[in-house]
């Protein structure tokens, strides 16, 4: 099988790559921008691999897209290519749309035409068999929660920043590619990941390194909005199900089960690393802050038979070791 994995030097999708090819006899092909996010060094161990290929360029590249399939042979499409920093999209909500909108729609339509039996018939639903697009979408497309209640994938869409929105945008272009053309395809929505490689700016990364500096800790607000956590390998794991045993046109939500407080999280990592708690520094909150995320991950465990591995707690103790022990690449990063 040939893969196409967009946004693979990212923090989520450059795991999923090393976890493809260790678990599978696959060819990859990682399409990434390179932007402020994309970074090759998270691929080290990999980049003389014959299974593996990079090609460094935009989702929206209509020409080198139709280029990468015709020379590759693509059978499948990942798409983790996304901007996807909250804070950035309220600063610049612009180039959101164009990566996450405009470029999941240029990379939908040279799928459908490379994809067709019959290039002539625009509207032909017949596709070369095991062909699938998986858009990797996440749970802040469904808004915020109150105490109670759980995200489902009958969940109304209501984004409530533009990064989600952008991304809620995007899911609708791909079912509508699904209905209108006939692509096969799957949309994941997940919890907040957490685990190696993840860009400095996230939470869990960024009280990391603060704190092995002995900087300051920023929370907003309060610091008590609530995530759902899930480690990338986890994520990795739910993906790969979804391609092999998903059922096409359909969406699943993929959670850890692992629900805390912010304020928790950078708590236990203070202690953890041995720091004082008087370096956590409440700051003025985020716009449009959700207060709660929360999934309901029961049709991807009854329907497909995946469940998460990690327990929060062993999940968590594995991902500060792995900052402290790579602080080269938290610097480069930095």
């Amino acid at each position: 099988m040939n893969i196409l994995v967009t946004g693979g030097a990212g923090f989520i999708g450059s795991n999923f790559i090393r976890y493809m090819l260790i678990n599978h006899n696959y060819n990859i092909v990682n399409l990434d921008n390179l932007t402020y996010a994309g970074n090759l060094k998270n691929l080290l161990e990999i980049e003389g691999l014959e299974r593996y290929t990079f090609v460094k360029g935009d989702i929206s590249d209509r020409n080198l897209l139709v280029k990468i399939f015709q020379q590759q042979d693509i059978q499948v499409v990942i798409n983790f290519a996304a901007e996807s920093h909250v804070d950035r999209s309220i600063l610049n909500p612009e180039i959101f749309l164009k990566t996450n909108v405009l470029g999941t729609q240029v990379l939908l339509d040279v799928a459908k035409d490379y994809w067709k039996v019959t290039p002539t018939d625009k509207y032909s639903r017949k596709f070369k068999q095991g062909v699938k697009y998986i858009q990797v979408s996440t749970d802040e497309v469904y808004g915020t929660l109150g105490p109670t209640g759980y995200f489902t994938e009958e969940t109304p869409l209501a984004p409530n920043s533009p990064y989600s929105a952008s991304k809620a945008s995007a899911d609708l272009i791909v079912r509508a590619y699904h209905e209108t053309y006939g692509i096969p395809v799957n949309i994941t929505r997940c919890s907040n990941n957490y685990g190696p490689y993840q860009f400095t700016e996230k939470l869990i990364p960024l009280m990391i390194s603060n704190g092995l500096m002995g900087k300051e800790l920023p929370i907003y607000g309060d610091g008590k909005q609530v995530r759902d956590w899930l480690h990338v390998e986890d994520h990795c794991r739910a993906i790969d199900t979804v391609l092999h045993k998903g059922t096409n046109g359909e969406i699943y939500n993929i959670g850890g089960n692992n629900e805390k407080e912010n304020i928790e999280i950078v708590k236990l990592i203070v202690n953890s690393l041995g720091k004082s708690e008087n370096l956590i520094k409440h700051i003025q909150d985020r716009l449009g802050h959700d207060r709660r995320y929360a999934i309901d991950n029961t049709k991807i465990t009854s329907e497909l038979g995946w469940s998460p591995m990690y327990t929060f707690e062993e999940g968590i103790k594995q991902t500060i070791q792995w900052y402290t022990n790579n602080k080269e690449w938290m610097k480069e990063i930095l």
